[in-house]
């Protein structure tokens, strides 16, 4: 609050009736509140920003380049849940009829490229022309049609067949002939998949890798000879499949290049398809997907008035690929090329893309390139190339985000000893996913108390003191805090620190901590956007945003937990005698996160915990390392403590804690105030 808004303020008190006062204020209140949002919300596009500042700067050599080239392709592969790949069935495709064109024919096929997923597509192939013959995989982007994608794009791919290429074309997961689950975190509030780690770019690449498969076993198609292409989600997917898989002898994506600084900064998020980005938390930006593709052959064309992936998007994907391009003695086999036009291929793209394929695939490029202006064939109905009578009673397609992604199941430890190391394990990787993006340096927590405090004692201060704080915890973002102590100071010191969920009033004593005032010090901590209940559409700008540098909503608020706690203990000469962490609901969950992080916690006070981040908190990929039994587990030997009757699910957790000797710290009590009590005993714990 400004010194102006504060010197009014104050005048305004004198003068006004004591109802007006109690406006202003809260007026003011929400003022602030609307500015500290404002902030961490900034932060999000910073933090994204900053990913894309970072994006290859330190390659400066081909040496530098040989040695990064690897782990960025595993990290690459990784994020999109393709390290480890998955099993690679027998591709048994059904050919379910031919059509019949006079320069080519059709096969119309239906492939299961995991068990049970069904992708249609068509396979063309030229007549009258010596074999084995170039081919060129066409990736559709997400045009809807009850007939699949594959048949809204024949004006982009049917050039390739009439002039002596082969030319497979699959449909997209979202718009094929058999439908999944596309949008899941754009508008279908799945935030189970940020938990998974899990975006659908992940199947359409492994999709595509085993088209390569196919297209290797077919004695027409010259297997040396591959390309890709496709706009919009298929020219992603075309980008990083040839990342992945350098059996993509040359690639052409149309209107699919991204900086993910840009895309935050134009508040493009929200425009997005989920298939546009990866679970972000090796923080790498697109250039550096475009860079892998080096030193085979990369087109990229966009248009200047793309409405979704912009030109100063594309342009920096360009700039900075080209120079990788040049370190490995390629420069010619990068271009850019840019129309005055939006979101489509125009008659521009398709030529060159069609001289780029042609240049770099045929046997005879000559023959070809001054047709590559021509017009192609005429498109088939779309009921003709259909490869399903009627979509299949079973299908994997609405579920595929489960069995591409193995979640972690915990298993009981045999000895104490077992379980230590698995414990590194969920340490190490929380820490290289979930966690990653975490400061290794913070400078110390910046506190600022705010005036009027007195106010949030609720008629208790005779034996109470409040204190009233906005910690900055990031640069720029501020959290909420208010801090209580005894007025006569206790024998021990202890902590009690409270996560305040969304809709939790701020600064509001509560009947559960009453009782503890005269004992302990309270700190009550609301981490951001903790403060006021999001809506669905913000909630989404938001948690998407952050997966882009690698974060989520959640860990955020790990972070505040544990800088709030920072500043707690460093503001306390000697150490504090016990600390505890309480939350309801989620917010539990954030303190057992952060209190795990943090040695010097020694109890987790819970209310009603979810049972799974399936049903929040959502942190990114945490579901591959572990689940909340386990990170709770990972607690013990400390004080576990539970107010309500913990769920089936938390059976492992009790298990745990009884193989470390410690089942007696994995408890039930009635009551906070029975939760700090020194005697279990005393407490009246239920084990």
């Amino acid at each position: 609050m400004g010194s102006g808004v504060k010197t009014i303020a104050k005048k305004a008190s004198l003068v006004l009736p004591a109802s007006a006062r109690l406006a202003a204020r809260k007026w003011l209140e929400a003022r602030a509140l609307r500015a500290r949002h404002r902030a961490v919300a900034d932060q999000l596009v910073r933090a994204a920003m900053d990913v894309s500042a970072r994006c290859l700067e330190n390659v400066r050599t081909r040496e530098d380049w040989e040695r990064q080239r690897p782990i960025l392709r595993r990290q690459l592969a990784f994020m999109l849940g393709l390290d480890p790949l998955p099993e690679r069935m027998p591709l048994a495709p059904r050919l379910v009829g031919t059509l019949e064109h006079p320069g080519y024919r059709v096969e119309k096929l239906v492939f299961q490229f995991l068990p049970g997923l069904q992708i249609a597509g068509n396979f063309y192939l030229p007549k009258g022309v010596p074999r084995p013959v170039p081919c060129i995989l066409y990736l559709c982007g997400h045009r809807t049609h009850p007939r699949g994608a594959k048949t809204q794009y024949q004006d982009r791919f049917l050039w390739y067949p009439a002039h002596g290429f082969a030319c497979l074309v699959l449909d997209s997961l979202n718009c094929g002939e058999v439908p999944g689950w596309h949008h899941g975190t754009q508008n279908q509030n799945r935030w189970d998949w940020l938990s998974l780690g899990y975006t659908p770019a992940g199947v359409e690449v492994w999709n595509a890798m085993r088209a390569l498969d196919y297209l290797e076993s077919r004695p027409e198609v010259d297997g040396q000879q591959i390309g890709a292409t496709g706009i919009s989600g298929g020219g992603i997917m075309t980008t990083l499949l040839a990342a992945l898989d350098e059996r993509i002898r040359a690639a052409a994506p149309s209107c699919s290049a991204y900086a993910v600084g840009d895309q935050a900064v134009r508040s493009l998020i929200d425009r997005q398809c989920d298939c546009t980005f990866y679970p972000n938390f090796h923080q790498m930006d697109f250039p550096a997907v475009a860079a892998l593709v080096a030193p085979r052959p990369l087109l990229i064309t966009a248009g200047r008035k793309d409405p979704i992936f912009p030109p100063s998007g594309s342009r920096e994907v360009c700039r900075k690929a080209k120079r990788i391009f040049d370190l490995c003695g390629a420069g010619d086999h990068v271009r850019s090329v840019e129309s005055n036009e939006g979101h489509t291929d125009p008659p521009l793209f398709l030529r060159e893309s069609r001289q780029w394929m042609c240049r770099w695939l045929h046997p005879a490029p000559e023959t070809v390139l001054p047709a590559a202006a021509d017009e192609p064939p005429a498109p088939e109905p779309a009921e003709a190339l259909a490869c399903f009578a009627s979509p299949p009673r079973e299908s994997a397609n609405y579920d595929v985000h489960e069995r591409f992604i193995r979640p972690a199941i915990p298993s009981l430890p045999a000895s104490p000893a077992e379980w230590e190391i698995r414990k590194s394990q969920i340490a190490d990787g929380l820490n290289a996913t979930s966690f990653a993006w975490f400061p290794a340096d913070p400078p110390p927590v910046a506190a600022r108390r705010l005036p009027g405090s007195k106010s949030k004692l609720g008629g208790c201060e005779g034996f109470a003191r409040c204190g009233e704080w906005l910690l900055e915890t990031e640069p720029g973002v501020s959290v909420h805090v208010f801090r209580y102590e005894p007025a006569i100071p206790p024998k021990d010191d202890s902590l009690l620190m409270v996560i305040r969920r969304p809709g939790d009033l701020p600064g509001v004593l509560d009947d559960e901590w009453l009782p503890l005032l005269e004992s302990r010090r309270i700190v009550v901590m609301h981490p951001r956007w903790g403060e006021s209940t999001l809506s669905s559409a913000d909630h989404a700008r938001l948690e998407r945003t952050a997966a882009l540098s690698g974060r989520t909503l959640a860990a955020l608020q790990v972070w505040d937990v544990l800088r709030t706690l920072e500043w707690a203990l460093g503001d306390t000469p000697g150490a504090a005698e016990s600390i505890a962490v309480y939350g309801r609901g989620e917010a539990g969950i954030i303190g057992l996160h952060a209190a795990r992080l943090m040695p010097a916690v020694d109890q987790v006070v819970l209310r009603d915990p979810p049972d799974s981040h399936r049903s929040g908190p959502a942190l990114l990929a945490v579901l591959r390392t572990t689940d909340l039994a386990e990170v709770a587990a990972a607690f013990a030997p400390r004080t576990l403590t539970w107010l309500t009757v913990p769920s089936p699910a938390y059976d492992f957790t009790r298990q745990v804690y009884r193989l470390c000797g410690a089942e007696s710290r994995f408890r039930r009590v009635s009551s906070l105030a029975a939760a700090l009590s020194v005697d279990p005993a005393a407490s009246g714990a239920e084990p």
